[in-house]
């Protein structure tokens, strides 16, 4: 296939040269009726190519296929069958992946170190997740996606499941056995989906983690924002074999998704599939050669630690691009740090009651890494204030009792009491620590007093807590 073509920056650049009027959405006609104000900000440009995909990048029958090529050109480029855009985030892609597979009151393997969007699908679907636990460290308090063994041990336990939704990489980088999985699966005839949103750019460089096609996943999601060159919110499912029909994805997606569809999203999308497909193997090799130059410079500031070795051996494999920075031989939290480089205009990612994780991708270069490491640098220098220890539960007090579905509980009459009165107690909510957004307790549990201490604590030492009715936890809302 012709990797030098983009279908849709090619149709909306001859929308723009016709000169066409369109009298259909969007009512900004191009930019015309926009703000100017709106516009010296954003950019003509911008709204010049926000276009409808009906009557607009293309005709009203979609006749010209501007979109299905482009889906075919993304499929050959990571080696799968089938591809299909969505403009709607990895969050409502992984929901139309689950409903894929599994439908209300059926089972289906989920690794409970999902994503709020995961247990939100669960909700709104009515599967019944069958939890398989994360390998945790102990030492570090750190939890990886399990194994093959883990999951041929559920599949045992729980042979009437659909199938399995495997959450890798994680937010720390670390990633799973995908073809082990897969394999263990495929081996009682069930699909594997892998929610592998942080890892769209895995496919164009040897040096980066098992990609899921290229691992026998059945179906995968990525978030093409995330670690690529794709606009917030594009997404993509990418498929492969017989486990999963292509119909009942695009189905479920229409069910799910918008008919608005933002072709700036598809464009982003589009242009970023021929720029890896070009010059990736270049662009990423540079990234990786970074991110070790950056590991080096962390290990040689006092008290900073970037972590590495600690991964193995419950994680299969780590990405290089995602560094984690243990900040605790500074005696501060993962939360200070964050807050700490924010006001100086550097922004991370995940933080921890001991760390940070920060990624370079190919847009970073030596002048963006080097005000990160100045920054890194500047928190040796600061006086922080200390904060209390989080009460951090051990894996056993993590797996906790699900007495009721996450749908029945979210829907439940439910009242609110205080967080020390909630022992015993069926969460009628999500409480997730933010990012990344893994909850601690999800709708259905029962709340302990381990994972009571550990949110009290946590708050206290500035965990935010981003989706509970009440963010301070000074009450949580549980099952009447």
């Amino acid at each position: 296939m012709d990797h030098s073509r983009a279908p849709v920056l090619e149709a909306i650049d001859a929308y723009r040269r016709a000169g066409g009027l369109a009298f259909t959405p969007p009512g900004h006609k191009q930019g015309r009726g926009a703000d100017p104000r709106v516009l010296e900000l954003l950019g003509r440009d911008a709204f010049a190519s926000d276009l409808l995909t009906l009557n607009g990048l293309d005709d009203r029958r979609m006749s010209r296929g501007t979109l299905s090529q482009a889906q075919e050109l993304m499929a050959d480029a990571v080696d799968a069958e089938h591809t299909f855009f969505s403009t709607c985030g990895s969050s409502l892609s992984v929901k139309s992946a689950m409903l894929a597979v599994a439908g209300p009151g059926e089972r289906l393997l989920v690794s409970r170190n999902a994503h709020k969007s995961v247990v939100a699908g669960l909700v709104i679907s009515g599967v019944h997740p069958v939890w398989v636990r994360p390998r945790y460290d102990e030492e570090h308090h750190l939890a990886h996606p399990p194994g093959p063994e883990e999951v041929e041990a559920a599949l045992a336990d729980a042979p009437d499941v659909k199938g399995m939704l495997l959450i890798t990489p994680t937010d720390y980088g670390t990633c799973a056995d995908i073809r082990g999985v897969a394999r263990a699966c495929h081996a009682v005839d069930k699909p594997l989906i892998v929610d592998e949103a942080w890892g769209a750019h895995y496919p164009f460089h040897d040096d980066l983690p098992t990609w899921a096609m290229d691992g026998e996943a059945d179906l995968c999601v990525t978030s093409t924002h995330k670690m690529g060159g794709g606009l917030e919110q594009a997404s993509v499912f990418h498929l492969q074999g017989e486990r999963v029909s292509p119909d009942v994805l695009k189905a479920r997606e229409d069910l799910l998704g918008t008919t608005s569809t933002s072709a700036l999203l598809y464009a982003s999308l589009d242009g970023w599939r021929r720029q890896m497909v070009e010059h990736g193997e270049e662009l990423l090799g540079d990234a990786l050669a970074l991110a070790a130059r950056v590991r080096a410079k962390i290990e040689d500031i006092p008290g900073l630690h970037a972590l590495a070795g600690e991964f193995h051996p419950l994680a299969f494999e780590h990405d290089p691009l995602k560094i984690v920075i243990d900040v605790a031989g500074l005696g501060i939290t993962g939360y200070q740090a964050a807050d700490h480089l924010a006001e100086r205009h550097l922004h991370t990612g995940l933080s921890d009651h001991r760390r940070i994780a920060v990624q370079i991708t190919h847009a970073d270069d030596e002048e963006t890494v080097s005000a990160l490491v100045r920054g890194l640098r500047g928190l040796t220098r600061h006086d922080f204030e200390r904060r209390p220890a989080v009460d951090l539960p051990s894996a056993a007090e993590l797996t906790l009792e699900m007495r009721m579905l996450p749908r029945d509980a979210f829907f439940a009459d439910a009242e609110h009491v205080p967080l020390d009165k909630a022992e015993g107690r069926v969460s009628a909510e999500m409480v997730s620590p933010y990012p990344p957004g893994v909850p601690a307790i999800a709708p259905g549990e029962v709340f302990t007093d381990a994972i009571i201490d550990y949110l009290h604590t946590g708050i206290r030492a500035g965990m935010f807590v981003y989706d509970a009715a009440d963010p301070e936890l000074g009450t949580v809302r549980v099952v009447a």
